[in-house]
């Protein structure tokens, strides 16, 4: 087993198991083994393992864990296997079938779990072990039907439940369960750094942005390079990037390739000869909208054994979460993805330990932001959430590193720790529970929240920052937290973010970490100091070093207009004023004026555009 499958296979004898690893960590052969000693040591008569996505039904086809040292193989019955073609009605069915037999296994899509549920409703599910993979599609929200599900079998059934997801968070930030179900849960925790120290050819992963003009399909050969095994995801046809016709993007993606020469009748591969060099690329393409032809390539994708047999898949909604191919090193994403959830999931795809791979790389190409578009604020705020996902990598992969209390001027900090001053240890299990297993997924629910998008650039005081606006995101996830335990969180949050974000510097035996632009000893670190910095400046640093000065302004005037009020009567008193300075001065009023009286003024300027963007005019 790897490392993170005997943490879980240690856990398995708990009733609700919690798996929170990266895609490609392995999480299909954990639920395997933990699957296999509840049937045959824990009583356990049946497992029910539901998938969000047909083609992830390959995860969990037989394997022969015997030959690895386990003490029994996986073997699945392929009747019970309902990921397969074919209406719902069939296979609820084949569903209550198998709860009558036998059989041991039945692998199916949340789909048809929900509609089996609604046949036979929770107390079906006693004896049996529930996994749910990619968990994260539960949520607390009553319009939920696989929360509902879930709700359901735990109150009315002795089920046992392993859930498992490389993001325990939303991309509509509502949370994945309530707090008390939530801690019925055994939780296994095992991050990226921790997969990547694990693997044997995989080393490093980067994440990239870039930025177009006019159409993506003009700009994609910039960042498209087809010597690397490459997923492309194109926009969604409802999205701002996309042309609207998604079969004719997918043309001129093959045309700027090369000359397509032939598409195999049996496996839907296409075959294209590449310009220059002549050099054949296969690609799959999953946007067609035929189900006939799209099944034959996804058939063909499932049977992948060897490194040369695709080079390139381009798709719209599928190959996200659970697609396996161990041999893509690039996921190129065009658009903008205002959910971290997804591009987490789409980084997964590239993230699988393979030979011949020792890099991976996520490329998110982006529309430049135009001053003269109406809706230039919507996308400074979706851009600016693509670039946090840069920092929230970061913290990551970034290696574990304790924090705790000093207590003394003598009390000196250990290698790979921190000694802070008027810092809080957890004082409940729940908080401990939380630091040490929800820092990274409570990090990305802040980093998704509107308000801190317009603090990252500076336009929101850092005390403020960490003293109100964290402290609330905190509430809202975890409403059972009393104001001590909220505390507690919000400075382990700060912390970690600000000094994992920090240059740290060895100076004979004493250590400085470089915050707010100085180097401060790391011995007189206090909380009420790193209270005073942004934690997530970085992220603003790399916006800076992406961007042209011009584009950054632009950013910068938009995130601070999404702030700007003004009454009418205040508007109507300045306005005479902005015409006389604009007459005058032979310009309008800069936002970034040392002038209070004129950066008063363009604000007002700003919020009139606005008004006029919302109004229509």
């Amino acid at each position: 087993m790897r490392e993170m499958q005997e943490r879980v296979y240690a856990a398995r004898g708990a009733q609700y198991l919690l798996l929170k690893a990266p895609p490609a960590s392995g999480k299909s052969r954990a639920l395997m083994y933990v699957a296999l000693d509840k049937l045959h040591r824990q009583g356990i008569g049946k497992v029910i393992i539901a998938v969000p996505e047909k083609v992830i039904a390959s995860s969990f086809k037989k394997a022969n864990l015997i030959e690895e040292g386990f003490f029994v193989d996986w073997e699945p019955n392929l009747k019970y296997n309902l990921c397969i073609p074919g209406g719902e009605s069939g296979k609820v069915q084949t569903f209550l079938q198998f709860l009558e037999s036998n059989e041991k296994i039945l692998i199916c899509t949340h789909a048809t779990l929900r509609f089996a549920f609604g046949e036979i409703g929770g107390e079906k599910f006693n004896n049996t072990l529930l996994a749910i993979d990619e968990f994260h599609h539960v949520s607390v929200d009553g319009d939920n039907q696989l929360g509902e599900l879930l709700r359901s079998v735990m109150v009315h059934s002795n089920v046992h439940i392993m859930a498992m997801t490389g993001s325990y968070f939303r991309g509509d930030s509502v949370p994945v369960l309530l707090p008390e179900d939530e801690a019925k849960f055994t939780k296994i925790t095992y991050n990226y750094y921790e997969q990547l120290n694990g693997y044997e050819y995989l080393k490093s992963l980067g994440i990239g942005y870039h930025f177009y003009q006019g159409r993506y399909t003009s700009a994609i050969q910039e960042v498209l390079d087809t010597d690397k095994k490459t997923i492309l995801h194109i926009p969604h046809v409802r999205s701002g990037e996309s042309t609207k016709d998604k079969e004719r993007e997918v043309d001129t993606i093959l045309d700027m390739i090369g000359n397509v020469t032939g598409q195999n009748p049996d496996t839907g591969v296409i075959y294209i000869e590449r310009h220059g060099d002549r050099k054949i690329i296969k690609v799959a393409d999953l946007v067609n909208d035929n189900s006939v032809e799209r099944d034959k390539i996804v058939n063909y994708l499932r049977q992948i054994k060897d490194r040369d047999d695709i080079d390139l898949i381009i798709a719209l909604g599928m190959a996200k979460e659970g697609f396996d191919w161990p041999f893509c090193e690039h996921a190129l994403t065009i658009g903008y993805r205002g959910s971290l959830t997804e591009i987490i999931q789409i980084i997964g795809r590239c993230t699988r330990d393979s030979w011949g791979k020792v890099h991976a790389q996520f490329t998110n190409l982006i529309a430049q932001p135009d001053a003269e578009d109406d809706k230039v604020k919507e996308s400074v705020n979706n851009m600016l959430k693509a670039i946090t996902c840069s920092l929230l990598m970061e913290q990551v992969l970034a290696p574990h590193i304790h924090f705790s209390p000093k207590l003394s001027d003598e009390d000196k900090a250990r290698a790979g720790e921190f000694k802070i001053s008027g810092f809080k240890e957890p004082s409940s299990a729940r908080v401990k529970d939380i630091i040490e297993s929800d820092l990274n997924d409570l990090k990305a629910a802040i980093l998704q929240n509107d308000a801190i998008t317009h603090a990252i650039s500076g336009q929101i005081d850092p005390e403020i920052l960490n003293k109100e606006l964290i402290p609330k995101i905190i509430k809202i996830k975890y409403p059972d937290l009393s104001e001590q335990e909220v505390e507690e969180v919000r400075q382990h949050v700060v912390v970690d973010s600000v000094i994992k974000n920090g240059e740290v510097k060895t100076v004979g035996d004493q250590r400085f970490i470089r915050m707010a632009g100085q180097f401060i000893n790391i011995d007189d670190l206090h909380i009420d100091l790193i209270d005073r910095i942004n934690p997530f400046q970085r992220a603003y640093e790399i916006l800076s070093k992406t961007v042209t000065p011009q584009v950054l302004k632009l950013i910068q005037e938009a995130v601070a207009v999404t702030r700007i009020q003004f009454s009418d009567e205040e508007i109507l008193t300045l306005w005479p004023k902005i015409q006389l300075f604009t007459k005058t001065a032979g310009r309008a009023p800069d936002l970034n004026s040392t002038d209070p009286a004129e950066r008063l003024m363009a604000e007002a300027v700003a919020f009139i555009k606005r008004k006029r963007q919302e109004a229509g005019l």
